[in-house]
Order: structure tokens, then sequence, then C-alpha cells
């Protein structure tokens, strides 16, 4: 009994020294520099492409504004002051400017003090600018008149928006449809005080099925109530003048779409029974059609709970889906069905059916086009013409057809890989049509195409003009090389061939013009500053290199400013990468880096670090290739270590670094990446994982890519968990995990256990998990410590 005594005090007291009480930190000089920044505005263009809203928000949200009450029902999670999503990014100001003038509206009246603006919408007439302000009473609606920038407040604070935008415009610009809060919600119930009925009880019918990992799912009687009391709304209407009607009583309504010529409404709505195993997307759902009165048409569409799915990701769900109204006619209805009953692995001539329903919306739609891969979209364009697309996932195929909706005439316009990124064709340009509604801008049977333009040589932006019945090509315009990037931003008048356009370069940041495609001619339409200036001066390069089986890797490299390439000084160097799966080897060396894009540093990268004296290799390429038959995971590990060493020795032959000296990071997969190569190779000295995944029995039904489920491949599952593999790992290792991980399969017990298992095995690791966070990480407080842990370790292990 003593020497068990004994143990466990003295296990007690190793647990005990193994914690840090450490207050929140912040990182050195250099780096908080560049963390501390004043976030640049974000741009929304207006349905007349006359105005521009610029919104601005603070750079990060505070860890206070984390700890706000939260709930997690369905997959969601939900702010029951504001009644919107927990996530919802909220802006504090907001200016305006007419393109052709270059004076910027910073003056509104009437606008909410403490503002935590979301949700803006121009009306259809281009005359009014709504949008949301949220507060600790809830959520309300405004609306800016463009003209004058006076603004008025049209209901109370009680719009609902954690289902769908707490508002929509009406067709006729005269008011907007709402989503507001019942009066008579029951209260919120409280778990803690809450004395069970019973036990929770689920059942299988045993059928096979193949469902992911999720999180925040119901998971008792009480959690449907409280579901049910937040996301219940009244459908109403409101007017300019703040005058409201009721539309339709309390719902769960998911789905709101006006009809083209705005005389009806389609309106999706969640019903019972709801699932414990499966998020809200998955529950029971119908479709209504009303009239713009609310009198019920017709019910065009029941979906039953949906808790068995199919194996592989080109399959889908039985029975229709896609709804949504057809954009170059008044009020048509189109659908998808399935016709392999959405099973991939079933053999079948055809996948799926696009048809067309018009009114009374009732019986079997129009049969339009058969697609023998999975329906991916459709562009409505006219009586004569529509572009539908089809992809099959396990080819990486992507195909677009010309239909005609008339006949079911088609011809096949483009049938690539979907991952072949220097023969893309770009997306077809659509304009505002005469119902207020976007479909193709087609003149004399000609489209335009705008693409992004990657080559081998660089990005070069076009458009291309498609003469839809003969499908013959012309570029009419191509950006022309030149010391900065141009991107399309999007066609502004196809008839005076204008185009809205951003220039940028390395130190530059993106701004926009207006630039006329014959003339070449431009004008400045905003003059937004750098706001990391202690980069300006960094050597910034895109490195192009080879793997040893000849793939074609590429990585940016940046080196400190004042880098001297004479002396060729040793740098420490760091790798920030994330895997990415391909089905062969050409497109997987084809590389999207540009040295002209400018240089925007964030947590999500070591970017930050060559501010103080290290090489760093950002978004190095990681292609993970499976041919034929083969997957890209069969030899996973290997590949992982063969992009590793490629990318080592493409920086070192270039004399830069001290490849002794090396350090590997990576989030969510990137971090399942890192610890991957730290058991698997001795390539580096230092790795920091961030919010990842390491023991994939715990996603037994996928992951990433990987369609094969734990039972279909037990040893592959066990060779793809670095948790497997803690025995080997003998490199000092950073994980960071967020505490409030909502991300599928990546929960933060995942770092936890890890950490456990390289702990007891002794690995040199610390764990640092991040209160509050989810997936990604947004509090300022957690980021700054966050770099601060990052570059001590970086210091201890590769520095020193």
């Amino acid at each position: 009994m003593k020497k068990l005594f004994y143990g466990l005090l003295l296990l007690t007291s190793l647990q005990t020294k193994a914690q840090e009480n450490i207050t929140f930190q912040k990182p050195s000089t250099e780096i908080l520099t560049l963390a501390d920044y004043v976030r640049p505005p974000q741009l929304k263009i207006s349905g007349d492409k006359n105005w521009m809203l610029f919104t601005f928000r603070p750079t990060y949200k505070s860890l206070a504004e984390l700890g706000q009450e939260e709930m997690k029902l369905a997959g969601l999670r939900i702010n029951p002051k504001t009644y919107m999503e927990s996530s919802t990014l909220f802006y504090d100001k907001i200016t305006l400017k007419k393109i052709d003038q270059n004076v910027e509206y910073t003056d509104f009246s009437g606008m909410p003090e403490n503002a935590a603006l979301s949700n803006f919408a121009f009306s259809p007439d281009n005359k009014y600018l709504a949008f949301s302000n949220s507060n600790d009473s809830g959520t309300a609606l405004f609306v800016v008149d463009l003209a004058t920038r006076n603004v008025k407040q049209l209901t109370n604070y009680n719009l609902n928006g954690t289902m769908t935008a707490p508002f929509q415009w009406l067709k006729n610009s005269s008011g907007l449809m709402i989503t507001s809060l019942p009066q008579d919600r029951p209260a919120l119930l409280d778990p803690s005080k809450d004395l069970p009925k019973g036990p929770v009880v689920s059942t299988s019918d045993g059928k096979v099925s193949q469902l992911r990992t999720y999180q925040d799912l119901l998971k008792s009687p009480l959690d449907e109530a409280n579901f049910e009391t937040l996301a219940q709304s009244n459908l109403q209407l409101v007017d300019l003048d703040g005058k409201i009607s009721p539309f339709k009583d309390k719902a769960i309504y998911t789905g709101i779409s006006f009809s083209p010529n705005g005389e009806y409404v389609m309106v999706s709505t969640i019903a019972k029974p709801y699932s414990y195993v499966v998020p809200l997307s998955y529950f029971p759902q119908k479709v209504h059609i009303y009239d713009r009165t609310g009198k019920e048409i017709t019910l065009v569409n029941e979906t039953p709970l949906t808790e068995v799915m199919p194996k592989g990701f080109s399959s889908t769900r039985s029975g229709k889906r896609a709804w949504h109204w057809r954009s170059d006619q008044p009020a048509t209805l189109a659908y998808v069905e399935a016709m392999d009953g959405g099973d991939a692995n079933k053999e079948a001539e055809f996948r799926d059916a696009l048809y067309t329903l018009s009114y009374p919306f009732k019986g079997t739609g129009k049969l339009i086009f058969k697609t023998k891969d999975r329906y991916a979209g459709v562009v409505w364009g006219n009586e004569k013409y529509a572009l539908i697309h089809s992809q099959w996932y396990d080819t990486r195929n992507r195909k677009t057809f010309v239909v005609n909706p008339s006949t079911g005439e088609s011809k096949l316009l483009h049938d690539r890989n979907s991952q072949d990124v220097y023969n893309d064709p770009g997306d077809v340009y659509t304009e505002r049509n005469s119902l207020g509604t976007y479909s193709m801008y087609i003149d004399k049977d000609k489209v335009l195409f705008v693409g992004k333009g990657f080559t081998k040589d660089g990005e070069f932006p076009f458009v291309d003009e498609l003469n839809l019945h003969s499908l013959k090509k012309k570029r009419i315009y191509t950006a022309a090389a030149s010391a900065l990037q141009e991107r399309i931003i999007q066609i502004v008048n196809p008839k005076t061939e204008d185009l809205l356009i951003s220039l940028q370069s390395a130190s530059i940041y993106p701004n926009y013009y207006m630039k006329n495609m014959k003339s070449g001619k431009q004008s400045t339409l905003t003059a937004l500053e750098n706001p990391f200036k202690s980069l300006e001066k960094v050597h910034k390069e895109i490195l192009n290199y080879k793997r040893n089986d000849g793939v074609e890797l590429s990585g940016t490299l940046y080196l400190p400013a004042g880098y001297d390439f004479n002396k060729k000084e040793k740098l420490p160097l760091l790798m920030w990468a994330y895997p990415r799966e391909y089905k062969d080897k050409h497109t997987a060396g084809q590389s999207t880096a540009n040295p002209k894009e400018f240089t925007f540093p964030s947590y999500g990268s070591f970017i930050y670090w060559v501010s103080k004296g290290y090489a760093v290799l950002d978004n190095a390429a990681f292609p993970i290739v499976g041919e034929g038959t083969k997957e890209p995971n069969d030899t996973f590990i290997e590949q992982l270590v063969a992009n590793a060493e490629a990318a080592i020795d493409a920086v070192d032959q270039l004399g830069y670094i001290d490849r002794k000296k090396v350090a590997v990071g990576g989030h969510s997969y990137g971090a399942f990446m890192t610890a991957h190569l730290l058991s698997n190779s001795k390539l580096f000295a230092a790795g920091i994982a961030r919010s990842g995944a390491y023991n994939r029995t715990l996603t037994p039904f996928g992951f990433q890519s990987e369609q094969r489920n734990f039972w279909d491949d037990p040893a592959l599952y066990m060779t793809m968990s670095p948790f497997i593999s803690a025995d080997r790992m003998k490199t000092p290792l950073l994980l960071i995990h967020g505490g409030a991980d909502n991300n599928p399969g990546t929960f933060t017990l995942q770092t936890e256990r890890y950490f456990q298992a390289l702990k007891n095995l002794g690995a040199p690791v610390r764990m640092v998990i991040l209160p509050r966070e989810a997936h990604g990480y947004v509090a300022k407080e957690n980021i700054f410590h966050l770099l601060w842990e990052q570059d001590q370790f970086l210091q201890k292990y590769l520095k020193n």
C-alpha cells in the first residue's frame, strides 16, 4: 500500500509541475507591430454598379466577445441574446462612394450607437441599403436612403437570424420580408436544472450508412426544446415606414426565395423528428409555395430525416433536391432528382436529372437534362441557352454542357479535370436581367467568360467571348504582364467593355480601378494604404523545384529585409504547408503561387518571423497523388516526406539556410501533416501543430478526402494516425488547439489525448489550449499569446 501511495503521490507531483500558471502574453515588438494593425475595409458593389459600400470591422474579436452566452444545438452555435450565429462578424462603421465620383460619404444620420452591423443588402432598385444591428437586446433592421444617407430603424430588436438572413428585400423594393421572434416563445431551459424523465435512446434499423463525425448535436429532449425556441420565427412584411404585417405563423424557416417576378415565394421549413446523430441540414424538410399575400399554392416537396447515406463523395440523398427559381423566367421552379437513388456505388447510365415546374407547381416537372455524373449546378440564360455542370469526385472530372431548355438539345462545352487550374475556362458572366435576377448575359448567341488566368509563367486574368451556337471562343482581353498583379473583380459594362479590377504587388495593398478593355485607360477608385510597412523590403520569390518522382512543386520564399545575397548567411527555415490530394501528377504540379500577390501576414502562417531573421517557405506545395485505381492516402506518409525533403533541398541549394535548423508547421490537416513528418523523418528540428486530428479511429467514416471507412481498411487508418506512431516522435513539438473547436473530427480531445501519449512516452512536447476558440482563432488575446508561444518555442529549439 505504501508503494502505491508514494507512486500516486509522485504522479500527482509530476502532473502538477507539468502545468504552467501563465497569463496572456504578447509577442516581441517585431511581430506585434505586424499583428496589431488596423484592418482595411471590405468592399460590396450595388446591383446597378453605381455604389461602392465599404464596411469596417475591428481587426480581432475580444476574449469577452467569445465568452458571451452560446447555445450549441443541431450543428449550430447560437448567441441567445442576438439570435444570430455566435461566429457572425460585426462591422462598426460603413462608408459609401459612387463609382464615378471621388467623394466618399461618411456622414449618416440616425446610425445606431455602438454599432454591430451585419447582413448588408442593397435594394433591388439600388435606392436603399438594408442592414441589421445587434446588441444585448437582440437584432433590429435598419435602412439607409442612399440619396440622403438618412438611416431609419424599421423593426424592434426582435429579428431572428439563426437559420437564415433575418430579412430580404421584396422585388419591388417597397419593403422587406423579415423573420421575427414569436411573442409567445418559451424561456430557454437550463440543462443544469433539468431532471431527466428517462434515458436518451437511439436506434438503428440495420441499414448501412456513411456519416462523418459531427459536433454540437442535439443530445436530449431539453436540447430539442431549446432548439425550437431559438430557431422558430414568424414571417412578416415590413414597409419602408416601419409598418409590419403578418405573412406566416411561426415555424423553423431555413430558406425564403421570391420568384423573379415577385408573385410567389418558396419557403423551406424544418419539421420533426429531429436527430441526435446528424445536424439540422439532415432533418426532415418541407418546401411550400405561397403567393405574395401568404396564400398557400402547394407543398412541392417533403424530405424525410436522413440518417443513412451511401458511401462516397459523389453520393447524395434520394428524392428531389436543389430547389430554386429559374432566374430567366418570371415564375418557374427548377429541381434535381437522383436517378440512381443517390448512391454513387450503383451502376447507372444517368445519375441526376434536372426538371422545371410551372404554375400551379404540381405533378412531375418537365425534364430539361440528364447527367451521367452528379449534377453540379446550372446557369440559366434564356429559352435557348443554359449551362449545366456535372462532376464526379473519384476522377475529379467536371463537364459543362450548353443545353437548350426548350428542346433538351445539348452540346458538350468543357470536359476537364476540376483541379487543372492552368486550363480553367473561368466563369460565365451573369447580368441583372429585366426581372432583377441574374442570368447569363447573352448578346446574339454570345456570352463572356471571366477567368483567373493561371499559367506556368504567372497569373494573367482574361475575358473570353464564346458563341453558344458554334462553340467558337475568342479571347478579347488578357491582363498584360507588369510589375503589378491585375485581377478582374467583375465586368461593369459589357457594351462599353469596362472592368472593375484590382492592382497589387508584394508591398502595395490591393486597390480598385475602373479599366476599359479596349483602350486600357483606367481610373483610381480607392487608395488603401499598406498596413504592414515593416515588410515592404522583405525579399519574396517563388521557388519551383521537383520531388524525387518528378512531381513539380513550388513555395513562396521570404528572406529578411537587407539579406546579403553575397555573404549568404545560413538562416533557420520555417516551413508552413497543407497537404492536398490529386488524381494525377500533372495537376498536382500546377502552381498558383504569385510573387506579385500582396504579402498579408496572419496568424495562419509563419510570415511574421521573417522580421526576426528567419527564412520562411510559405504555402509549400504538399501534393498527395493517387493515379488510376490508387488512392492518394495509400502512400500518404512517403509522399509527405518526399515533399518536405524536396522543399528543404531547394532552399538549401540556394545557400540560404542551415538545414539542421528547420521547423515545420500547419493548421488542421497541416497539423496532422506536421505530426507525421516529425514521427517519420529526421528532417526537422521542431514542429508546430495547430487544431489537428491525430487519431483516425475517432473519425472512422472518412476524413479530409478519404472516402473509405475504418472497416474497409483498418491498416490505413492506423498508419494514418500519428497517435499510433507517438512512440517514434522525439522532436520538439508545440501543440495548440482551440478549447471550443467545432470542426468535424478535430475536437479538442484529439490534441489532449495526443499530448498525453507523447508526454508519457517522453517526447519534448508543449500543449496550449486557447480558451473559447473554435477551429479558427479570432480573439486578440489568444492570437497575440499564440504568436508569443510560437516565438518562444522557435527561439528555444531553432535559434538556440
